[in-house]
């Protein structure tokens, strides 16, 4: 079997399936790490081989989402023989091997951990960029993809294009968040750059800012103020914020881009003030009920 031109063909199958540029450099990263550790003939493996990898795995330390997204990609290239080169070859990995995953609740900032944050971002771009994750809830990536023709003032919309699993979505931005961006887009540099944040200093000045240029900025305003803080919590921050003041959850889902309900309802039990009130409403109620009976 010629294994390069099959991943070579692998490739341009994920590219048919409309899978993102990140998501086909991840999947082929954690493909090409299985198949140099591989020990026997690609068509010969089988699930003791699979199971011989995630003892690996586990010893190397690795998280279980991390090990679990390993065999995504490997089953899913398994598949793909199959299916797509017609290669009469078993899948060797099979259900039940993926690792259990803990369920941390979403963690989320306090007011007061907002405050000491904001207070020491002075600069315009940086503002906007992290006050778009805490009141529109993007995502990191979606933040650094964002074009300026995506944003609607008059209507208050945020155009996401090409969000995560490839969906567009409409979100809205509050008046605090659409002030940040206001003011950054003044002192931005005239260029015909479309994305809307870019980097402003060293020899890549000009260009669009990367993810990994973003997440730099939160850490460093992170240790800067003493407030432990992520892009990630920021969109945790606004789901959490928006359900304790009552919005449904069914419209949190649709603002955040969740592709099941579940992933939303986990934010439910953060959402102490909402239960607080639930509780004392229901609770008022059978008090009255008690006293009539």
């Amino acid at each position: 079997m010629n294994i390069a031109a099959s991943i070579l063909n692998y490739k341009r199958y994920l590219k048919r399936k409309n899978y993102s540029a990140q998501s086909i450099s991840s999947y082929l990263y954690r493909l090409k790490h299985f198949l140099v550790w591989l020990p026997v003939q690609l068509e010969s493996t089988t699930s003791v081989h699979i199971r011989s990898y995630l003892d690996l795995l586990l010893e190397q330390r690795l998280a279980p989402k991390t090990i679990n997204e390993r065999l995504v990609a490997i089953r899913s290239f398994y598949s793909y023989l199959h299916d797509e080169e017609g290669r009469s070859i078993e899948n060797p990995v099979l259900k039940g091997m993926a690792l259990r995953m803990p369920k941390p609740l979403p963690r989320y900032a306090k007011q007061s951990e907002l405050d000491l944050l904001f207070a020491v971002i002075t600069k315009k771009r940086d503002r906007s960029l992290f006050m778009l994750m805490l009141r529109c809830g993007l995502r990191v990536d979606e933040v650094a993809n964002l074009s300026l023709d995506a944003i609607d003032y008059e209507n208050s919309q945020v155009v996401i294009r090409g969000g995560k699993g490839a969906k567009d979505r409409t979100t809205y931005i509050s008046n605090d968040a659409a002030d940040t961006l206001a003011a950054y887009l003044q002192i931005r540099q005239p260029t015909q750059e479309r994305k809307i944040f870019l980097v402003e200093k060293g020899i890549h000045k000009g260009k669009p800012i990367s993810v990994r240029g973003i997440q730099k900025r939160i850490e460093y305003y992170s240790k800067k103020s003493g407030v432990s803080i992520s892009c990630h919590k920021l969109r945790h921050t606004m789901a959490t914020q928006l359900l304790n003041a009552g919005a449904d959850v069914v419209t949190i889902q649709e603002l955040l881009g969740h592709s099941k309900l579940e992933q939303t309802m986990q934010y439910s039990k953060l959402s102490n003030m909402k239960t607080q009130h639930d509780y004392y409403k229901a609770m008022d109620k059978v008090m009255k009920n008690k006293f009539h009976q």
